[in-house]
């Protein structure tokens, strides 16, 4: 991972922390995973497996840090690898679908699968405070929303200072648009 990517994932995943601190919870203690969010775009905007590894591995330590729930921390370090390397194979079937969609797709299915993995192991680790398909369909699925909404709007929003940064970057070394002759 180069250091412009490597710089990139820390402040997403920086912002994903604070907003996963910040937010309330929803019911039951549980709260939508703004981390999860910030994870799915650094995942999309193109990373190897060794770079989801290390993403879903500091993404799990991050959240673990935040949770609230009871065995959240053990839930938190084995679903965010897991829904990293989920993100990873989804993008790569989707990387021929226009990506307003791709970015749709792969934020709805993985706050889905992140939940629930999430869920499945804490049911092992702690117990559950309520049923597991009544806490997918009271916390899960709407926070797939809200994480489809924010992937959404931010991805774009992303790419383009990226964007800006490399023609920037490109145009300080002497390169096309650069001031030196």
């Amino acid at each position: 991972m180069n250091l412009r990517k490597l710089l990139t994932a820390a402040l997403l995943l920086g912002l994903g922390l604070v907003l996963h601190g910040l937010t309330p919870p929803i019911l039951l203690g549980m709260r939508p995973d703004f981390l999860l969010a910030m994870m799915f775009m650094v995942i999309i905007s193109g990373t190897n497996p060794m770079e989801t590894l290390a993403v879903g591995l500091l993404s799990g330590i991050l959240t673990a840090l935040t949770t609230t729930f009871p065995g959240g921390q053990i839930g938190n370090m084995i679903d965010k690898p897991v829904t990293a390397f989920f993100t990873l194979g989804l993008c790569l079937l989707l990387r021929r679908v226009h990506p307003v969609v791709k970015v749709l797709v792969v934020a709805f299915s993985g706050t889905l699968v992140s939940g629930a993995v999430f869920l499945g192991s804490a049911a092992l680790v702690a117990g559950l405070p309520g049923s597991f398909g009544g806490l997918i369909l009271a916390v899960v699925l709407p926070a797939a929303v809200v994480n489809s909404a924010t992937v959404s709007v931010l991805y774009p929003v992303m790419r383009k200072v990226l964007e800006r940064n490399q023609d920037k970057a490109a145009g300080a070394d002497g390169g096309p648009g650069g001031l030196r002759p």
